[in-house]
C-alpha cells in the first residue's frame, strides 16, 4: 500500500511541531494572529506548508 503522505512533508509537520515548542510559529497571513498554542493547528499549518511546496499531501476535505 502507498504512503498517503511523503516522508519529506512529515519533516514539514515535524518541523512546525519544533516551531510550536520554541514559540515562533504563528498563525494567518503574514504571522500577524499571535503565536500558535494548539497542536492541531500546528500540524494543519505543516502540512499547509507541505501542500504549498509541491509535496505529496491528500486534499483538504470540505466542510459539508
Amino acid at each position: 500500500m502507498a504512503r498517503k503522505y511523503s516522508r519529506s512533508a512529515s519533516k514539514d509537520v515535524k518541523s512546525a511541531m519544533d516551531r510550536r515548542k520554541r514559540g515562533t510559529l504563528k498563525r494567518g497571513k503574514g504571522g500577524r494572529g499571535g503565536r500558535v498554542k494548539s497542536r492541531k493547528q500546528a500540524i494543519a499549518i505543516g502540512l499547509s506548508e507541505a501542500r504549498r511546496k509541491g509535496k505529496k499531501v491528500p486534499r483538504k476535505r470540505s466542510s459539508k
